[in-house]
């Protein structure tokens, strides 16, 4: 079986353990992904959320994944792209690792990620791809306790990034 997949897929819907919302500093819910999150889980995810005091940049917080299929939401706040020169990569790479290792502490075996940063926070997406599927791989090669990592892509121009991106040698 392979551990990494990626997939054209609405990430609310995977039946996976856990599902990383692309969230924003005050966890409390926005647009896009972290939008669609908040709906489908129901109103108990954002009065857990109102609880956990924020995230920063680069960090991840996980909460009960309330009428979502997946048990768990961990979200994960990127960063706004400026100019890939303001620590971006580094924080991009931080919610990708910050989010598995989550995981692992809470027995997660199969976690979905979309494609962190890459709507309103403005990432160019080849560029986000990279960061995600290098941070991820190198996550997976030294950590066995996850089995599958899935990420769910909207539309086709971040799904061929991400495939792009997991292709050898790239």
């Amino acid at each position: 079986m392979q551990r990494i997949v990626i997939l054209q897929a609405d990430i609310a819907t995977l039946a996976v353990d856990a599902i990383v919302n692309a969230a924003n500093q005050s966890l409390l819910g926005g647009s896009g992904v972290d939008g669609a999150i908040h709906r489908a889980a129901g109103p108990d995810l954002l009065r857990e959320c109102r609880t956990l005091g924020g995230c920063p940049t680069g960090e991840a917080r996980i909460t009960k994944g309330y009428r979502l299929p997946a048990r768990y939401v961990i979200h994960a706040v990127g960063p706004r792209y400026q100019d890939g020169k303001h620590g971006e990569p580094d924080m991009l790479a931080g919610c990708y690792r910050n989010s598995l290792e989550l995981a692992i502490a809470h027995t997660v075996k199969t976690i979905a990620f979309p494609a962190i940063s890459c709507g309103i926070y403005g990432y160019p997406i080849p560029n986000a791809a990279r960061i995600a599927i290098g941070t991820v791989r190198g996550f997976l090669a030294a950590d066995r306790t996850i089995e599958r990592v899935v990420f769910a892509c909207f539309g086709t121009e971040v799904l061929d990034a991400f495939q792009n991106a997991l292709r050898p040698g790239s």
